[in-house]
Order: structure tokens, then sequence, then C-alpha cells
């Protein structure tokens, strides 16, 4: 039986395949999908779509590691202004992070995820992770799984907290003040690193995965023991194991918006942050001059990612897009996904910025598998129109 999909917005003259992709997509979904779809293209929206029960254009979701992109972006103003130099050592800026070996580890070998500091070795406490200046405190002092330096592997659950603490020592600020006050207000962006009371009636939970009897059976043929790498990463070696599909559904996460997976948005606000990073919104010039942003997209760590167990690709603090997910985008495209199936990316050589988010949490956590054909379509149409 076939049921009926209405997808709402709009897309621009050129765009329209985009839509048709869309609705595309929801056909094999489940039927109370939600999710949203939005891009840039020099600074104009081109795109702005959206379905599901109970969903409009401004509906808020938990983006999970696509929070990581504005966690980077405010380290990329801060190395434009001169405040950070990413070959100084962390210590520098934070003298206890040198503990345990760590003395030498630049800001750049942080960003691209070579410290070995993805945990700690008895895990967060909920409360704890959900603030990152106790995140950092217990990381400074905490031994590296790996000699830094020497291999790479996703600090999925830490990067945020490690970065953030370098920028308050450096700045007094907190990334997510200097957050709000440089990037999220001056363009009035959906995505915010600590969702204020008076947004929460926008929030839309996170709804579980629901596999299939297939995909159930791949889950349990690659488990992880408790003190894994990949255990010690997402905070399942913890004495309350952190549940990540639940996770942005926790009111304190969402109030105090942790660098690491805290974030909260819209596909609006996706999309928007890195139209605004890249080529500049409503007027405004972009954030980023040329030479950050390609800095920023230099490759700096690829290959085999010990906490993955699987190829990836790291630029400056964002993921490698172009290399690790789409490789039809232009290199240098910078972004990052998040583990509940959101998207975000700018792709500065089609002055392209897209965002993607889905209300349940995709098999098998990552960016949802739709966003290839998603991404695909944009980009064709961004280089179509010109």
């Amino acid at each position: 039986m076939t049921r009926e999909i209405r997808v709402r917005g709009t897309v621009a003259d050129g765009y329209e395949a985009v839509r048709d992709e869309f609705t595309a997509v929801l056909a094999s979904e489940e039927p109370h999908y939600a999710g949203q779809l939005s891009a840039y293209v020099k600074g104009r929206q081109v795109v702005d779509l959206w379905v599901g029960p109970d969903t409009d254009a401004d509906t808020l979701y938990g983006v999970y590691s696509s929070t990581k992109g504005a966690a980077h972006l405010v380290v990329a103003l801060l190395v434009q202004d001169g405040v950070l130099d990413l070959d100084r050592e962390v210590a520098h800026y934070w003298p206890e992070f040198a503990a345990e070996g760590k003395g030498a580890v630049t800001l750049r070998e942080l960003l691209a995820h070579r410290a070995g500091v993805v945990g700690a070795d008895s895990g967060f406490s909920p409360e704890e992770f959900a603030d990152d200046r106790a995140i950092a405190a217990r990381l400074a002092a905490q031994r590296p799984f790996w000699r830094p330096g020497s291999a790479f592997g996703y600090h999925a659950l830490s990067i945020g907290a490690l970065a953030g603490e370098v920028v308050f020592r450096a700045t007094g600020r907190t990334l997510q003040e200097l957050y709000e006050e440089r990037v999220r207000a001056p363009f009035g962006l959906d995505f915010f690193l600590g969702l204020p009371e008076e947004h929460e009636d926008r929030f839309h939970s996170v709804l579980p995965m629901d596999p299939t009897p297939e995909q159930k059976a791949l889950i349990a043929a690659q488990p992880t023991g408790p003190h894994s790498l990949a255990s010690i990463a997402f905070n399942r070696n913890a004495a309350h194991p952190t549940d990540l599909e639940a996770l942005p559904n926790s009111r304190l996460l969402r109030a105090k918006g942790p660098a690491s997976a805290g974030g909260v948005a819209s596909a609006r606000g996706l999309a928007g942050m890195y139209a605004a990073a890249t080529t500049g919104i409503g007027g405004r010039e972009a954030l980023l001059r040329p030479d950050t942003l390609g800095a920023f997209g230099q490759i700096q760590s690829i290959g085999y990612d010990l906490v993955a167990r699987t190829h990836k690709a790291f630029a400056v603090g964002f993921q490698a897009t172009s290399d690790v997910w789409y490789p039809f985008l232009g290199a240098g495209s910078i972004g990052h996904s998040g583990a509940g199936g959101s998207q975000a990316f700018a792709d500065p050589r089609a002055s392209l910025a897209y965002g993607y988010t889905r209300r349940r949490f995709a098999f098998p956590g990552g960016p949802a598998a739709e966003n290839e054909r998603l991404a695909r379509a944009v980009h064709e149409a961004a280089l179509a129109t010109g």
C-alpha cells in the first residue's frame, strides 16, 4: 500500500530535482518519519524542505556531533584573530594538560584527533558529561590511550570539551559564549549550543532506532567490550553508560550545550551556520577569510581510525567531508555529521552549504544513508545553475 507523502517548503528555480529526491527518499522511510533539508548557494537559501508529523521548518532536533562544526568554527575564528596558534602546544594555553606525557601535543594535533585522549578510564557521570569544563578537568590528568601523534582516533565525546578548555584559557570565555556572540546571534541561526528555556517547545525528542531483523543481526555481530577503545570514547565504560540514542532528550544536556554533541538545531540552522562561515548570508560578510578556510580544510589525519575502526579523514577539527563521505564534493569541503543521522557541510568550491536533520535515530549511527542522495542532488543543482 502506497502512503501519501507531503513534502512542505520551497526550492529555488533549478532545484526541483532536490524536492523530487527528498520525496523519493521518504517513500522508503517509516510512516512517522520527520526531517528537514536546507541548502544555501552563494549565500542565498535555495532549498528549504521539511516533512513529518508536527514538524515545520522551525522544529529543533538534537544534532549530536554536527555540534562539533560550531565548536571548530569558534576555534577557526580565534586562530584567524591571532588569539590561538594551531602549532603552539595545548599546554601553552592550558598547563595542566601536559600531565602524563601530553606536553608536546599541539592544538593542530588535538583538533586532528591525534592526542589519544578519547575518554576517561572510569568514564563520566551524566552531570559531568553535560559540563565541558568538568570533562576537561578530568582529561587533563588522563594518560593518552596511544602515543600522541602516532595515530588518530575519533574523540567522539571529548574533543569539544578539550577545544573548549583551550578557548577558555586563552580568552576567559566559554566556547558556548563566544559562539552565541559571534556566530549564532548575529546571523539569527536556529543552531544552539545551550538551548534557552523559551525555545524548549520547539524541540522534538529523538526517537530510538528501529532496526530490521537483518540490522539487529549486524549489530549483534559487532560487539565491543565495556573497556574497549570505542566504549571508552563513547562513555560506555561509565557507572551509568551513555545511551547515545537518548542523549539529546536530556534537558540538562540541551541547556548546557556541550560542544562535542549537545547542540540543538534545525536544518536551516545547520546550513545557515556553514553559509555564514564561508559565503556570508543576509548581507553580512563571511566569517572566515579564504586563507583561514583553506587552512582549516586541509586534511590532517587520514586512514585507519583507531576508535571507529574504519577509514576516516579529518581536516583541522572538521571532517574532511569530500573524502570520508561524499567524493563528488570539492576538495577542501568541511563539515560534521551527527550520530542520529544529521549532516552539515560547506563546499567552498561550489559556494554550497548543506544541512539535514531527522527525528528518528538512523541505523547504524552516523549520517543517515539518504544524505548521499540528497547531497548529490543539491550539489548537481548548484553546479548546473552556476
